[in-house]
């Protein structure tokens, strides 16, 4: 089963990559951008073919390891 997690800094953390992206795409003459925040997106190839199995085993990587929950959000897809 495949799992895509997607990391995104929570609203309130400074992003200076987020930031950085938004004045490099102005200086290409994107003026029409607003805020820009950048994350992670992590692919990956579960053996578990139980979804909810499948969903809790990938909750307890972002909690232990794919995200600093302090300070990120995470969502899971499986399909």
């Amino acid at each position: 089963m495949k799992a895509r997690v997607h990391v995104t800094l929570k609203n309130g953390v400074l992003d200076p990559q987020g930031k950085a992206i938004g004045n490099a795409l102005a200086g290409l003459g994107f003026g029409g951008v607003g805020d820009v925040r950048q994350g992670k997106f992590i692919e990956l190839d579960i053996a578990e073919t139980d979804a909810a199995k499948a969903r809790e085993q990938v909750e307890q990587m972002c909690k232990r390891l794919l995200a600093n929950t302090v300070i990120e959000n995470y969502s899971i897809e499986l399909g």
